[in-house]
């Protein structure tokens, strides 16, 4: 069976197999932590996870489990813990080599109804996993940025160096995170690397959760023959990332030289699709394996905080890090479709 590692950069792959090293990758047990994990056990790399199941599902980790095999899986170290306690933090660093910082509460509507958890969690727990990974001595720190940072930038695309005002506390959080890495690497020389990551989809994104992205949540409700919701008159736009896409770049910015640090990057693939588009893509998709989803989406008001239009220039990932975004939507939803029939069932009578 085909793992995520597969669908990598030939180079790239070539280059972690010739270099082994210990590899910490937070929120192990969600969405894109289990990718990571997957992919770098499945490059003969030694992994530590890090999760305490708030959003994240042991599922993951026993499917990443089943698709690398026994042999790979005995390279991988699960601790069940919080980046709010530093000694979690602390343990999980102890030997390791690079960090793929991943642990995080997502999702806007839910900080604006929980602001003080989003805060505890993304902003003070980012700095105790900041302080920890300095103390080891760890040689690369690479953490899961966002692109709500733009906030209320209007410009298309968005540009690394050019941010608005944050539109909500998860933005805000997301904002610290930069901010506090570059005072780490002002104060203590330790230079940390930020990824914005732009809708990033993928297997074993939850799509039944109370805060579930769009991609997957569509796909459900379109199996289960449910009425799709779309918030806005639909011209809302987003840059959709393949998962495969975003795992290149934590390990492309891991490996980065060291006056490629200090820095954030987008992660993307620098094309727009607006929700009526989206819509109408998914059920094309969901037709060519035999789900006919008849019905037109119900429009209701704009969600609050959440950016209009989305759109990344990727074109300083690509200079400094060597990024190639190898998925664009369509691709990535052929590879991750298959994934989604299987584990979303519809609805069943009696």
């Amino acid at each position: 069976m085909d793992t995520i590692a597969t669908l990598l950069p030939q180079p790239l792959q070539a280059r972690l197999k010739a270099a082994p090293a210990a590899w910490l990758v937070t929120g192990a047990a969600g969405f894109i932590g289990s990718n990571l994990v997957e992919a770098l056990l499945a490059l003969d790399q030694t992994v530590v996870g890090l999760d305490n199941f708030a959003t994240g599902y042991r599922a993951n980790l026993d499917e990443v489990g089943r698709r690398v095999g026994s042999e790979a899986w005995t390279r991988f170290r699960f601790i069940e813990g919080d980046i709010r306690n530093l000694d979690d933090c602390r343990a999980a660093c102890a030997g390791i080599r690079h960090v793929l910082h991943q642990a995080a509460l997502g999702s806007v509507p839910r900080s604006i109804e929980d602001p003080l958890t989003t805060h505890a969690v993304n902003a003070a727990g980012f700095v105790n996993m900041l302080a920890a990974a300095r103390d080891a001595g760890v040689a690369s720190f690479t953490y899961a940025a966002s692109s709500s940072t733009y906030g209320d930038e209007p410009t298309l695309p968005k540009v690394e160096d050019r941010i608005g005002r944050p539109l909500s506390p998860y933005a805000a959080t997301k904002l610290f995170n930069e901010i506090d890495a570059e005072v780490f690497a002002r104060c203590y020389g330790f230079k940390a690397i930020g990824l914005r990551y732009f809708n990033v989809f993928g297997p074993r994104q939850d799509p039944d959760g109370a805060y579930a992205a769009v991609i997957p949540q569509w796909i459900a409700t379109m199996i289960r023959g449910d009425a799709v919701f779309i918030n806005g008159d639909g011209s809302t736009s987003r840059d959709f990332c393949f998962v495969a896409n975003a795992v290149q770049a934590n390990l492309l910015a891991a490996l980065a030289p060291d006056e490629h640090r200090d820095q954030v990057y987008n992660v993307a693939v620098g094309q727009r699709t607006s929700l009526n588009q989206l819509f109408d893509t998914l059920q094309a998709r969901l037709a060519e394996h035999g789900v006919r989803y008849a019905r037109r989406p119900s429009y209701r008001e704009f969600r609050a905080g959440d950016v209009l239009h989305s759109l990344a220039d990727i074109g300083k990932a690509a200079d400094r890090l060597g990024y190639a975004p190898s998925h664009d939507l369509r691709d990535g939803l052929g590879v991750a479709m298959p994934w989604y029939l299987q584990s979303i069932h519809p609805h069943t009578s009696g």
